[in-house]
């Protein structure tokens, strides 16, 4: 059982979409994360004890972060209450910082975030806003042309070349190996089994997440 989470709903989270640029990063992250299919979610389903926060909520609060170059789990709840943008994604919920890091290194995330910054670095390298050694850009570039993008799970990035989607998730191990583990590390030594999942992922570089 999840806690309330209706991107249709009409609530004041709404009114904060008028505050939005057309073309906001935001709406990019929206779309990816809804074109995902329900059933890679279900792992996540329960039906005993409280509810907790919707994945999907919680993915788009972490993509929200990363493409803004913002890593630390407190430095992501700070940005679900003072970011705009962050406030519509999350339809003002704000989970904290321990709540972020323990959903990031649950190994049945890890796929769905590393294949969800595949296909975003792979539209923006194909659509010409980064060059193919850049990693992510920064929001406002971003921003206006994040209208462009249509997401269908996993079949956008099936026409890219092979070489492309190594390189995304190169830059993707390389990402939770400088900025995201030692992020945990610094605040949350609860999560310390956990971490060790995420470095035997970037020791085998060429394993394969399956979701």
């Amino acid at each position: 059982m999840y806690k309330n989470y209706n991107m249709k709903q009409v609530t004041l989270s709404l009114d904060l979409e008028i505050y939005l640029e057309e073309n906001d990063i935001a709406f990019a992250i929206d779309e990816l994360v809804e074109s995902i299919p329900e059933e890679i979610f279900s792992v996540f389903d329960h039906k005993m004890g409280t509810s907790s926060y919707n994945p999907k909520m919680m993915l788009k609060l972490l993509l929200c972060g990363y493409t803004q170059s913002i890593f630390s789990g407190r430095k992501i709840e700070a940005m679900s209450k003072d970011s705009i943008r962050a406030m519509w994604l999350t339809q003002s919920q704000f989970p904290n910082f321990r709540t972020i890091n323990r959903f990031r290194v649950n190994p049945m995330v890890q796929p769905i975030i590393q294949e969800c910054f595949i296909q975003f670095r792979n539209q923006l390298v194909s659509q010409k806003l980064i060059d193919e050694e850049a990693i992510f850009i920064d929001g406002t570039k971003l921003e206006a042309n994040a209208n462009k993008y249509t997401f269908v799970w996993k079949k956008n990035t099936e026409r890219f070349e092979e070489s492309l989607r190594q390189k995304s998730k190169e830059y993707y191990l390389m990402l939770v190996e400088e900025q995201i583990i030692p992020s945990i590390c610094a605040e949350d030594e609860e999560c310390g089994m956990a971490i060790l999942f995420l470095t035997k992922i970037i020791k085998c570089k060429n394993q394969v997440l399956v979701i």
